[in-house]
């Protein structure tokens, strides 16, 4: 049998659907502008969300970049929380490539920043000493809070400060569509205060390659020329914008409302763990005090958590049995559900985690 993968959301394999629709896909060439599939998504996603405009990247990663350089000049500043991807993920592009620095907040633990830091953190533009605050980011869902989806009074909340200091907000929305899903909102609802949004097709969504940047016209119009000078011009790229299209479909083959099954199962994996001698609650940054697992924090398809014992052992011993895990920041294990990751697999990781910790404590007691 193939492993039971929860490392990532990431390691999902296109659906028949999708596949059929690359195969099939009618193609130009993306750089002229004249692929028609990719307009075709790139319209889906504008529209989906409220904005004028979309641009399909290669990658979250590409999409936060091509936006930071499309809203910022050299030598300005972001403002953004401290653990969020942007600034710690994504190789200090900001600074490499973009040309500017970041100002980092605390972030709490349901996954915001406090309002008033974030209005408190905006630079005097009037003193030379300090750079020029440009640009606001929050990241939703925010990973290192276990999945929190940011509400959309909280973004309306972010959005007015950062737009009364005349600058625009971006969202960060790697896994955007769990939060929608988890809230029972539309994307409208979520995506609608801020200016700019980014989403990934190639996690929850589940397709093979590629992220979406949508916003205002003009900005979009920058971010293509962005995307072009890092190197993410891609030709014939319908043959990858087509498996997006299938997932932002309405019909049955649509990816969207299947996300509330990984929540599901991420809810019952964490239920299960939170009964287990050894496991813990996170603790560290963005989670509360180390305790007892709380399930109730499982609101998309994150499950982070500690173990009393050897980490490493655990995921070694998880991986004997076909179970696969990943280490995570401040001493973490994370479980992520995702597509490819059905209800009898959870049970099948409950069983092997218990299994799984017994054996650690045996080696623990043995080398006593």
């Amino acid at each position: 049998m193939p492993p039971i993968d929860l490392r990532s959301d990431t390691v999902t394999h296109p659906t028949p659907a999708m596949r059929r629709a690359m195969a099939d896909a009618e193609v130009g060439d993306d750089v002229f502008g004249d692929d028609p599939t990719v307009i075709a998504l790139e319209e889906r996603a504008a529209e989906l969300l409220g904005k004028e405009a979309g641009l399909f990247v290669a990658s979250g990663t590409m999409g936060n970049l091509v936006a930071q350089m499309a809203h910022l000049a050299r030598g300005q500043e972001t403002i953004a929380g401290r653990e969020h991807h942007l600034v710690i993920d994504e190789a200090a592009g900001h600074a490499v490539i973009v040309g500017t620095s970041i100002r980092a907040l605390e972030d709490r633990p349901d996954g915001t920043m406090d309002p008033a830091d974030i209005d408190a953190a905006f630079r005097d533009p009037s003193d030379v000493h300090e750079p020029m605050s440009g640009l606001v980011t929050i990241e939703n869902t925010h990973a290192h809070s276990m999945g929190q989806p940011l509400t959309p009074e909280y973004t309306r909340q972010v959005a007015d400060i950062a737009h009364a200091h005349g600058v625009p907000l971006h969202i960060d929305g790697a896994r955007f569509w769990n939060a929608v899903v988890a809230q029972g909102l539309t994307a409208q609802d979520l995506a609608g205060p801020a200016d700019t949004v980014t989403f990934c097709l190639s996690k929850a969504l589940a397709c093979p390659v590629g992220s979406l940047v949508v916003g205002p016209r003009d900005v979009i119009w920058r971010a293509r020329r962005a995307r072009k000078m890092v190197g993410g011009g891609m030709r014939q790229a319908g043959i990858l914008a087509a498996a997006g299209l299938v997932a932002l479909s309405d019909g049955p083959d649509g990816m969207i409302d299947r996300i509330a099954e990984d929540h599901a199962n991420a809810r019952r994996l964490a239920e299960a763990f939170s009964e287990m001698d050894g496991i813990v609650s996170a603790g560290g940054t963005a989670q509360p005090a180390p305790g007892p697992l709380d399930p109730g924090r499982v609101r998309t398809n994150f499950v982070l958590f500690k173990v009393e014992r050897d980490r490493s052992a655990l995921l070694a011993a998880l991986r004997a049995r076909g179970v696969m895990m990943v280490e995570y920041p401040h001493g973490q294990v994370r479980a992520a559900t995702h597509y490819g990751v059905t209800a009898a697999d959870i049970e099948t990781t409950i069983r092997a985690t218990r299994d799984a910790l017994a054996e650690t404590r045996s080696a623990v007691a043995a080398t006593a």
